[in-house]
């Protein structure tokens, strides 16, 4: 058997684990073993981060933002609260930190939240476990973390499915509402969502297994932390940021279903390509995504523009935007630029926000805020979270949205969120006595 190999750098000691499983088994495995607390889960392309075991976090409530990293402190903010919560995490007593983090829809507008609410939650992970299609590299803080490989080898638990196509008059009245508003020129573009409660508590791991073999996201995400439970396929990313000043943001507008027949999904690719609703749509996002990153950085460019990419039960428009920041911009500046994106708020952001905290019952929290992976080079990573389902306070749910714009009718819009509900729907895990508990490990 091989034996991992262990290495001091910095404050860090570092493991490697060989493994031949396949990597999201064991990304999930892992989160429910129990040997990582206040964890995260997130797929960036060819490996899976698990992180937990926190050494110090950030907190963010509407006025109030608290840090136990380098000291325990609280201070206010106002208006844009993420160049202080980098200046917190640059506090943490550790070289070369890590980060990982969740911001809530409501951070662009406190206004809306409750005094007490947490609006954003970031930790600096003391166990951050790396996984490739071979092994697990394993960085933890001081001690060496005696890490346990689970057996992955238990089949899975069935899913239940869920329906999401019950008559929601309530959503139409919404969706209506908002194109009355735009006829009134109050805005342009709202995204309209709607919430649909579950009979059941989510066995997140063994959900988010499942959802993700059935999905081809940009990113995934798995996290137990700050009191939300949530598991998702983001369609795309809301910032990517190299370390090098690059930074890109992924606008996904336009919607089409996708079947499973091959000659089915290419007409509803072909619909989606030639309807003048879904491309205004589109180029309406893109104009302002360009404009947000274009106020951070030089020189700004669309480096993909009106392709084609498939999530799940669903096919989308996607377009790149990029810029280069100059000396003196972080990438939690751009981050402040684009927050909360585009495809998930409307235009003019501000009008549109304002308009969903109108028109949509309650809050959304995580529903169409960020999970972000971060580190003190400047890297940074942030999902857009949709195709998700939520568990907080004794309550499970799913929620989708979809775009109103001019050409908009309420009976698409709701057809629509079936359409991005069913990425989600079919592979729900019921906790059951079977499968609730940390998951066995090999000795």
């Amino acid at each position: 058997m091989n034996r991992p190999t262990t290495l001091d750098v910095d404050d860090y000691v570092h493991t490697v684990h060989p493994h031949n499983t396949d990597p999201l088994t064991l990304a999930a495995t892992l989160a429910a073993s129990g040997q990582l607390t206040d964890y995260v889960v997130y797929e960036q392309p060819g490996r899976w981060y698990v992180a937990g075991n926190p050494i110090g976090a950030v907190t963010v409530g509407p006025n109030r933002l608290h840090t136990t990293l380098g000291g325990d402190r609280t201070e206010s903010w106002s208006g844009n609260p993420w160049p202080q919560l980098h200046a917190a995490l640059d506090r943490a007593p550790v070289h070369r930190w890590r980060a990982y983090g969740w911001s809530c829809f409501e951070l662009y507008r406190p206004d809306s939240a409750q005094p007490d609410d947490i609006l954003a939650h970031f930790m600096v992970p003391g166990v951050e476990l790396e996984i490739t299609g071979t092994a697990v590299h394993v960085r933890c803080y001081g001690a060496p973390f005696d890490l346990e490989m689970p057996d992955t080898s238990t089949p899975a638990p069935a899913p239940t499915p869920v329906p999401v196509d019950m008559v929601d008059t309530a959503y139409l009245l919404r969706v209506q509402e908002a194109l009355d508003r735009i006829r009134h020129g109050e805005f342009d573009k709202v995204i309209m969502s709607r919430r649909v409660e579950l009979p059941f508590a989510v066995d997140m791991p063994a959900t988010y297994a499942a959802v993700r073999r059935a999905n081809t996201p940009a990113r995934s995400f798995l996290l137990d932390f700050g009191g939300w439970q949530a598991a998702g396929v983001s369609p795309e990313t809301v910032l990517e940021a190299d370390g090098s000043g690059l930074v890109t943001t992924q606008p996904l507008a336009g919607t089409r279903a996708r079947t499973g027949d091959a000659e089915r999904d290419r007409e509803l690719r072909d619909d989606l390509l030639s309807d003048p609703k879904e491309i205004y749509e589109h180029a309406t996002s893109v104009r302002l995504a360009y404009t947000e990153l274009d106020s951070v950085g030089s020189p700004t460019r669309v480096s993909e523009f009106l392709t084609v990419k498939e999530r799940g039960s669903v096919q989308h428009l996607a377009s790149r935007v990029e810029t280069l920041l100059p000396a003196g911009r972080t990438s939690w500046d751009a981050l402040a630029a684009v927050f909360p994106a585009i495809t998930a708020s409307g235009i003019p952001k501000t009008s549109a926000c304002a308009a969903i905290d109108d028109l949509e019952p309650g809050t959304r929290g995580l529903y169409s805020g960020a999970v972000v992976r971060a580190d003190s080079t400047g890297a940074l990573d942030a999902a857009l979270v949709l195709r998700a389902v939520y568990q907080r306070e004794g309550r499970s749910w799913l929620r989708a949205g979809a775009g109103v714009v001019t050409g908009s009718t309420p009976a698409r819009e709701y057809e629509e969120t079936c359409e991005k509900l069913a990425c989600i729907a079919p592979y729900l895990v019921p906790v059951r006595p079977g499968n609730r508990g940390p998951a066995r490990v090999i000795r």
